[in-house]
């Protein structure tokens, strides 16, 4: 594999960090968030961590693999690996008291 340029690893990561943005309001509306660990932009490897309310949550995992893994791939082509976790290091209580957690959304017959 080619190495990047300085121009080009910026602006990976700079794709990254909006785009991380653009989903952090829909974690952070249920009393969670949606931290960047790290990012190997040279070989598309990024690690994620659910905080807050998510620790709690019933679907953190449905939310790491269907929703933040499928848009970080879909949306940027150099994207090949998304490792995600969930912080636990919030007692459960206040972790349920932070938001609703747990939401599962309905379908309606089409």
């Amino acid at each position: 594999m080619s190495q990047l340029s300085d121009l080009e690893r910026a602006s990976r990561l700079s794709a990254l960090r909006n785009l991380l943005d653009l989903m952090r309001p829909a974690v952070q509306a249920d009393g969670g968030d949606l931290v960047l660990v790290r990012a190997d932009v040279e070989n598309g490897v990024v690690e994620v961590q659910l905080q807050g309310a998510c620790s709690s949550c019933a679907i953190s995992s449905d939310t790491l693999q269907g929703g933040v893994t499928r848009i970080l791939k879909d949306r940027l082509s150099w994207v090949t690996d998304v490792i995600g976790g969930v912080d636990d290091a919030i007692d459960l209580e206040e972790s349920v008291s932070l938001g609703v957690g747990g939401y599962i959304p309905r379908y309606r017959d089409i």
